[in-house]
């Protein structure tokens, strides 16, 4: 059966010293690598995401100098800056695939994204036959979460890399965590 990494959002504007810091992003950026370089080969296809925002305008409403970090956020990872760069504690080098998402607009699913050659995650997942995916990074009650519902709606049997995932805040996060094995996510400890 094929199998897919999904690492959501392991940018610098998300790990520590960034825009909007997860603790304990860094950590999420070195047990990637760290899986990565032990399993890499047991995934047939890794894909790897990133906000990708607009510098001029809100971003649809995304940006917004009051925030509510609900639904609007301070400016953080705008195209072609520090900020939406991978967190550099991130080895990239066996993603197969990059996918950038926002791009003028609120975007938190990967499935959102685009891939450097026009693809969407969907599009990815079907052409390489995934029915099992494992999730990784970051944030765990926004991101992570949306990314895992849509692979889930998607078909694919999703398992979260528990030790692997960072959240903005800690009851938002245990409710994502329930909210995907609800909906049908193994819930686990990394390793491939």
């Amino acid at each position: 059966m094929a199998r897919a990494l999904l690492i959501v959002d392991v940018q610098n504007d998300f790990t520590e010293g960034g825009a909007l810091a997860v603790e304990g992003g860094d950590a999420v950026a070195s047990g990637v690598s760290r899986l990565l370089a032990e399993h890499a080969g047991d995934y047939d296809v890794i894909v790897a995401s990133r906000d990708w925002h607009d510098a001029e305008g809100d971003n649809g409403g995304h940006f917004a100098t009051e925030p509510d970090y609900v639904d609007t956020w301070p400016v953080h990872c705008v195209a072609e800056t520090e900020g939406a760069a991978y967190d550099p504690l991130l080895t990239t080098t066996a993603i197969t695939h990059h996918v950038r998402k926002g791009q003028g607009r609120p975007a938190y699913s990967m499935f959102e994204g685009i891939a450097d050659d026009g693809a969407t995650v969907a599009e990815i997942l079907t052409a390489h036959g995934i029915v099992e995916a494992d999730v990784a990074g970051i944030a765990t009650d926004h991101c992570v979460r949306a990314s895992a519902l849509d692979a889930i709606a998607h078909g694919v049997h999703v398992r979260i890399l528990t030790d692997l995932v960072a959240g903005v805040a800690e009851d938002p996060s245990a409710a994502a965590l329930a909210e995907l094995a609800h909906a049908g996510a193994a819930l686990a400890e990394g390793g491939a």
